[in-house]
């Protein structure tokens, strides 16, 4: 399909140096997994059609538990090398024919939406570009004696990061012709590309896309992290559904046997569409009727966890994260509390975020109202955002 565009993110490596026996991709960073960030603002990105996570066969489960939710593409196994692993990404995205594939790395987590179409512009523009930073303290060589043997001219060295962006043929065609010829030792995938012969500029890279490698990283990004989202906003939704003809109803996103179903266009969630209400109002973007119209026939009887997924990726695509969700239900029958750890579990799923940042409340209303007659349920959803200070200033 010209005019494609993808991503490869690489997550295949052990990453141990993080410390724990978990690889640091899975790690957790601020309550979710490095991987996800990436992940979840690759999937939002307006201008990204396809993304390709290469993963070690050992971290399927892993893989699956932070990537929940997410519009991806299935994942690809990687081999013993970062560049094998990179080799695998692009062989899965053939039959895709993109024209365009950046290649990020997991541990990369801060990542921008604004320095992914840099790199996607960069790439169309001279086929090979890659992300840098100048260099601002002095640079030595070093002899094998320990000994200064040059000074470094810092006007003409770049620190380079990720996302590395290509034409998809010819970085495909590179990593082929490396594989072929035995090369496994390239450090990135721009020194590969130059080595195939390739010209590769530079674009600007961010300060802050820094890769997390050992335990030091790890605590400097968090708190670099809650620097940066320091737009902190605060979301309420409220809905009704009556009870009707049925045998069941769907309460955050968990199917609970009833003597009756609730009336609805969609599944007629009403947790779920409280909490993309919620969402959706601390992102000062409408209400879930703006962007899934009942009115609208593709959403009738709709699984309402595709709202929610909706609402999460508008997030992500902001460059911000869900901090946490509180929900309050309020009806005489069915029976919450056998169904509230189910309940909180497929919301942190869906929202991407650890069960124990989603709060599920029941409670009667006392025989009083509508709810106390047993003619409907309401709920009602608080939300915690955090989004980069920038984002309120942008058009």
């Amino acid at each position: 399909m010209p005019g494609v565009v993808a991503a490869v993110v690489v997550a295949a490596g052990r990453g141990l140096r993080a410390g724990g026996e978990t690889p640091k991709q899975f790690r957790p960073l601020l309550g979710q997994p490095v991987i996800r960030p990436s992940l979840a603002m690759l999937a939002a990105h307006p201008e990204v059609n396809l993304v390709q996570p290469v993963i070690h066969p050992g971290d399927r489960a892993l893989y699956e538990a932070a990537s929940g939710g997410l519009d991806l593409l299935p994942p690809a196994f990687g081999g013993a090398t970062r560049q094998a692993s990179v080799l695998a990404g692009l062989e899965a995205l053939a039959k895709h024919s993109p024209q365009i594939v950046l290649v990020h790395d997991a541990a990369r987590p801060f990542a921008s939406p604004a320095l992914v179409s840099r790199a996607i512009a960069a790439a169309k523009n001279s086929g090979a570009a890659v992300p840098a930073l100048g260099v601002t303290d002095t640079v030595k060589s070093v002899d094998a004696n320990g000994l200064v043997s040059e000074t470094l001219d810092r006007n003409t060295l770049r620190i380079v990061q990720t996302p590395q962006a290509f034409g998809f043929d010819v970085v495909l065609g590179a990593h082929r012709k490396a594989a072929a010829a035995g090369r496994e030792d390239f450090s990135d995938d721009a020194a590969l590309a130059e080595w195939a012969g390739l010209d590769v500029s530079v674009f600007e890279g961010e300060a802050g896309n820094v890769k997390l490698t050992s335990v030091d990283d790890f605590a400097r990004a968090e708190t670099m992290q809650l620097a940066a989202l320091s737009d902190i906003r605060t979301g309420s939704g409220i809905d009704v559904h009556a009870f009707g003809p049925g045998n069941h109803v769907t309460l955050g996103g968990v199917r609970i046997s009833h003597e009756r179903g609730l009336v609805g266009h969609s599944d007629a969630d009403v947790v779920l569409h409280a909490l993309v209400d919620a969402i959706l109002g601390a992102l000062a973007e409408g209400d879930i009727g703006a962007h899934f119209p009942p009115s609208d026939p593709q959403w009738r009887g709709a699984s309402s966890d595709r709202f929610l997924k909706f609402a999460g990726e508008r997030v992500a695509a902001r460059g911000g994260m869900i901090a946490h969700c509180d929900l309050n239900i309020v009806c005489e029958a069915p029976r919450i509390g056998p169904h509230r750890d189910a309940m909180r579990t497929t919301i942190a799923a869906l929202a991407g975020i650890p069960v124990d940042r989603v709060g599920v409340k029941a409670t009667t209303s006392e025989g009083l109202g509508f709810t106390g007659r047993g003619e409907g349920i309401a709920a009602f959803a608080t939300v915690t955002i955090r989004l980069p200070w920038r984002s309120s200033h942008a058009g």
